[in-house]
Order: C-alpha cells, then structure tokens, then sequence
C-alpha cells in the first residue's frame, strides 16, 4: 500500500492531503497551506506520491475542510485517520483534541490531567508539536496554561493558529492588552 497526495484550494490557500491506499483509504498527512503552492506541495511529496484519481471519502474530507476553512464549521470526528502511524501517548493526546467543540479551547496543562498524567503537559506540547494531520487533529485549540497561543508547528506558524481559532470563533490572541 503506497501513500497518495492531492492538493486542493481552500479559503486561506492551498492545501495537502495524503492518505494510505488501500480498501479503506486512511489520512495520513494534511499540510496548511506554506506561502506557495509549490512549497506546499514539496512538503507533502515528501510523504506520497501524486493521486490520479481521488477515492470519494478522501474528496469528502477535502470538502469538508473547504467548507471549515471558509467559516462554515465541521465535526472532523469521522475523518478517516491512520491511527496506527501515532505512538500510543500521541495518539491519546489526538483523540482527546479531536473531542475539544469548534470555538473552544484547552490549554496543555488540562489534557494532561484528562489523561491522568497531570504532570505531562510538555509532553502534550511535544506530541502536538509533531501532529501530522493538523486541522483535522485539531492541534490548534491547544493553549499555554496562560490562555496564550503557546506554539503551532504548521506552516505560518502563530499567526496560523490564530487564524484557525478565528475562522472557529474561539476567543484567544497573539497579543498581550
């Protein structure tokens, strides 16, 4: 089974998208969009190859992130993802962010606790620093334990985490009042 990308425009840019091949094609990757479309693609080749054709529930997936990017919010809750890629804290921390509602936040010291590890909040930063399939995993509504942005490892970085938090109506900013 070889991994397969596409690119796809959205609201805020070009976008990636790889998944494993296969009877039931699985997410593997997603790429925010980078400054052009070209270093967008780069990135994700690096994981696949180019699709010639685009099974119908990875179309699915590309609409409904067109549909979130352009303010029209959705429940990525049966994306198919290959959980299978994550080591088992990782994965724990994804499906806790998976369940944190569009517009809401929860800093990393509050999913250590939700995981009964009270004292892993680095470690939360650490696995949500390395999420390959950012927006689906919505790695974004994860603050610092002082409401502040915290870090955001996709491309843009801040100021693309800020810009995701404002399309889902989440109240947060990069700036100190």
């Amino acid at each position: 089974m070889a991994n397969q990308y596409t690119l796809f425009e959205t609201a805020i840019g070009t976008c990636g998208i790889a998944w494993r091949t296969g009877d039931a094609p699985v997410i593997v990757s997603f790429n925010l969009p980078e400054a052009t479309e070209a270093e967008t693609e780069r990135r994700i080749a690096r994981k696949a190859t180019k699709a010639t054709e685009i099974p119908l529930v990875i179309e699915q997936v590309i609409e409904k992130s067109r549909r979130h990017l352009a303010r029209e919010l959705q429940d990525f809750h049966d994306v198919p993802i290959d959980w299978d890629q994550f080591e088992p804290f990782a994965r724990r921390v994804y499906e806790l962010s998976l369940d944190i509602p569009v517009g809401q936040t929860r800093t990393y010291g509050q999913l250590a606790k939700q995981l009964n590890e009270p004292q892993a909040a680095q470690a939360v930063g650490q696995a949500l620093g390395s999420n390959s399939i950012p927006l689906i995993i919505p790695c974004h509504r994860i603050l610092a334990a002082d409401g502040k942005m915290g870090g955001f490892s996709a491309p843009g970085g801040l100021l693309t985490k800020e810009k995701l938090l404002l399309i889902e109506g989440a109240t947060t900013s990069l700036f100190d009042f």
